[in-house]
C-alpha cells in the first residue's frame, strides 16, 4: 500500500493525520462519525481548528461560545454548502452530536489568538472550475480572504467520469506568487459508497510517483508533486482538502507536460 494513503476504519476516528504520522510540518486532519448523544472534547493547543460539519446536526462549544444545531446536510453530495466552525489556538472545544455526524477536524500551527467564530453556508463562495469531462464543483469552507493564520479548507464534488485536480499541479515552492508551498490532504467520499477513485501524486523527478484506488472515507496526502483524482463512470466523487504551509496564499503550477489542456 502506498505510504501516502491512509485507509479508513471503524470506530469513531474514521481517519486521522498528524504532522507526526504524515512526516510533515503543517496539516493535521481528522474524520469524526457520531451516534446521537456522542462527543468529542479536545483542546487546540498551539494549532488553530476549523470543524466542518460534513452530515447530521451538531452543537459545538468553544471560546465561551455555543453554537447549537448547527449542519444542513444528510449527504455530502447534496448541492448545498456545510456549516463550519473555526477555533483558535489555546481553546477548549466540544461537539455533541444531535443525529448521527459526521465532522472533520482540520488544524494547522497558529500563533494569534482571535474569536471563535460560526462560518455559515451563506458565506462560502461556490464555483464552477474546469469544463467537459474536467467540469468540478467548488466550495471555498475557509479561503485566504477569510481570517485564519495558515488553515486553508475547500471541499470539491467531482461528477461521474470526470476527472479534478486536473490538469495535473503542484504546490510545493515557495516561489510566490508563481506558485506556494503547501501541504495537502485529500478526504475523499464516493457515491454509492461501495465505489473507488483513483490518485496519482508524483513529482518531476519522479522520486515520488505513487497511483493509488481510494475508497470511501480513505484520505491521501500529498507532501509535494502534482495530484490529480479520476472517478469512474456510475460513481461521483468528493473530497475535502485541508492545506497548509509556511505562507497563506494558494499559487500552483500546471505539469507543463499537460497545460495544452488548458486550451482545449
Amino acid at each position: 500500500m502506498s505510504p501516502l494513503l491512509v485507509k479508513a476504519r471503524p470506530g469513531s476516528t474514521i481517519v486521522e493525520v498528524t504532522p507526526e504520522s504524515a512526516g510533515w510540518t503543517y496539516v493535521g486532519f481528522a474524520a469524526h462519525r457520531l451516534a446521537a448523544g456522542e462527543h468529542i472534547s479536545l483542546e487546540t493547543g498551539s494549532r488553530e481548528l476549523c470543524i466542518v460539519v460534513l452530515t447530521g446536526t451538531v452543537t459545538v462549544q468553544a471560546g465561551g461560545q455555543t453554537w447549537e444545531h448547527i449542519g444542513n446536510r444528510q449527504s455530502v453530495f447534496e448541492d448545498c454548502s456545510p456549516y463550519a466552525v473555526y477555533v483558535p489556538l489555546d481553546t477548549k472545544v466540544s461537539i455533541t452530536a444531535l443525529s448521527a455526524a459526521e465532522v472533520a477536524l482540520c488544524s494547522a500551527p497558529a500563533t494569534t489568538h482571535r474569536p471563535a467564530r460560526l462560518i455559515e453556508p451563506a458565506s462560502m463562495t461556490r464555483s464552477v472550475r474546469g469544463k467537459g469531462a474536467n467540469t468540478r464543483y467548488v466550495c471555498d469552507i475557509l479561503p485566504q480572504t477569510q481570517e485564519a493564520d495558515g488553515l486553508l479548507v475547500v471541499e470539491v464534488v467531482t461528477p461521474s467520469g470526470h476527472s479534478s485536480s486536473y490538469p495535473p499541479h503542484k504546490h510545493d515552492s515557495d516561489n510566490i506568487p508563481l506558485e506556494s508551498s503547501l501541504e495537502e490532504t485529500y478526504y475523499h467520499r464516493l457515491n454509492p459508497e461501495q465505489g473507488f477513485a483513483f490518485q496519482r501524486v508524483y513529482t518531476d523527478d519522479r522520486s515520488i510517483d505513487e497511483a493509488m484506488a481510494v475508497e470511501n472515507h480513505d484520505v491521501v496526502m500529498v507532501p509535494r508533486g502534482y495530484h490529480p483524482v479520476t472517478v469512474p463512470y456510475g460513481y461521483d466523487g468528493y473530497y475535502l482538502n485541508v492545506m497548509a504551509g509556511p505562507q497563506r496564499v494558494w499559487h500552483f503550477k500546471n505539469d507543463p507536460a499537460h497545460e495544452w489542456l488548458m486550451t482545449k
